[in-house]
């Protein structure tokens, strides 16, 4: 049976999962300074306690106007009063970033506070519409008083200029005669008419006169005491910031490990240094791939779970001291028939390669063996020059050197005469536990052992 190739999801879960599974100490601890950081936001971005009062604006209000009420609804002078009322003694300027205003149907206007209780919300709501429907009050009453009277003024001439016109319009009837012709008879029925109709004005504009004044605002009853705090809450941004956190930390890795060249496949490094692998050497270290934890920042990275790769397999436990020794021999007798002056490259970064290089060097002294180590830059590798017949041995990590730091060290080899005659990748192991032998039986439980069975 066939095993179908992976595809990019497949992958992609892979990976998840492998990030879940070694970095989950980091995504705890990522999501812990996630809640910590909502909760820390919820004290400038949560609302606190919500509630909201309602005042209606009485007799026709054009939409400017009203826009106005709810600006006055807002000022300095209404929240300066509204906050002398109030029992925790705070400030107008405070309480300008609690109150909101906006204009809803029907002429009412809606005034929306936030405080750090509920009864602190429920009391500044109300005092905050009082005191906007006293102030309102007082503005009308002041603007309106010059203008009443002019108003009323223009309306008593009115009347006057009415009344003459309708002491005309039935002087011109009784000058009409009483000759009971069709033009009489028309003439008598249009001034009536229009006396009528001056009458009827006479009786809006007394009516008018009645309804003209200041119109009433009225607070539409007192405001709720909000069950809870409104929304985005503490717990809501603390919540949100460990799951955005813990995401961030997950697509973090991965993003890291799809930008990461460092090449892994023993195809892709051969064809890099434009050599083969001749081997790959198990090296046991004493805490297998952990990087050492030095210094406070290696601690916090221990700690973590971050000083391992997560990308790479798990490390697997070193064989005996012989099996190693036995592919270290292998590699060095493929040197034997190779050039005189065999130079060892290794990178100075890479503990893992030089701990391997060490040991090669040491087998072939005891083979005798021309063998000899030269650390390098990775970034700037520095090889020296050599006579006709030297070759390099390069010693490497495996996902420790990407393909332009191969290629780079390709042509400085190259440059200095010397031919690369293979690669060797090393592979950190952790080194076997050793086996505990039975305890010998005491003499005396032999003994009582052979009776017992005699």
């Amino acid at each position: 049976m066939e095993i179908p190739p992976l595809t990019d999801d497949t992958v992609r879960l892979s990976l998840i999962g492998q990030v879940l599974r070694r970095r989950w100490r980091l995504l705890v601890a990522l999501a812990v300074l996630g809640g910590a950081v909502g909760a820390g936001a919820s004290v400038l971005v949560s609302p606190g306690y919500q509630t909201s009062s309602s005042v209606l604006l009485q007799g026709p209000r054009q939409a400017d106007e009203l826009l106005t009420q709810a600006e006055v609804a807002t000022s300095s002078v209404v929240l300066d009063r509204a906050a002398a009322q109030l029992q925790w003694h705070p400030s107008g300027a405070d309480l300008k970033k609690q109150v909101t205003a906006s204009v809803a149907n029907g002429n009412v206007v809606t005034v929306t506070v936030s405080a750090d209780t509920a009864e602190h919300a429920q009391q500044l709501a109300d005092q905050v519409a009082q005191q906007f429907v006293k102030y309102s009050g007082q503005l009308a009453s002041n603007s309106a008083d010059a203008s009443v009277q002019l108003a009323q003024e223009q309306r008593e001439t009115l009347r006057q200029q009415v009344q003459l016109t309708t002491q005309k319009i039935s002087d011109l009837a009784k000058t009409v005669g009483g000759d009971l012709t069709v033009e009489s008879v028309q003439v008598r029925t249009q001034l009536e008419g229009l006396r009528t109709s001056l009458e009827q004005a006479i009786n809006d504009l007394n009516q008018a006169d009645l309804a003209t004044g200041i119109g009433n605002t009225v607070v539409l009853g007192p405001s709720e005491r909000p069950a809870g705090p409104a929304a985005p809450t503490m717990t809501q941004l603390a919540a949100g910031g460990a799951v955005l956190f813990f995401l961030i930390g997950v697509f973090g890795h991965l993003f890291t490990a799809r930008a990461d060249r460092r090449l892994r496949g023993e195809p892709e490094i051969a064809s890099a240094l434009g050599s083969p692998i001749l081997a790959g050497v198990d090296v046991p270290t004493p805490e297998g791939d952990r990087l050492p934890a030095t210094g406070l920042y290696g601690k916090v990275r221990r700690l973590l779970g971050g000083d391992r790769p997560w990308v790479l397999p798990p490390v697997a436990t070193s064989a005996d001291d012989v099996n190693r020794g036995i592919r270290y021999r292998r590699v060095l007798a493929r040197l034997a028939t190779g050039p005189a002056d065999i130079l060892l490259l290794v990178a100075d970064d890479d503990e893992t390669a030089r701990l391997a290089a060490t040991q090669l060097a040491a087998l072939a002294d005891e083979m005798s063996l021309p063998l000899r180590v030269q650390e390098v830059t990775p970034g700037r590798p520095t090889v020296p020059d050599a006579g006709a017949s030297s070759g390099v041995l390069v010693v490497l990590s495996t996902a420790s050197r990407t393909a332009w730091e191969l290629v780079s060290l390709a042509e400085a080899c190259s440059e200095a005469g010397r031919e690369i005659i293979g690669a060797v990748l090393t592979h950190p192991v952790r080194p076997r536990e050793p086996v505990a032998e039975p305890a010998a039986e005491a003499p005396e439980n032999s003994e009582k052992a052979l009776a017992g069975s005699a």
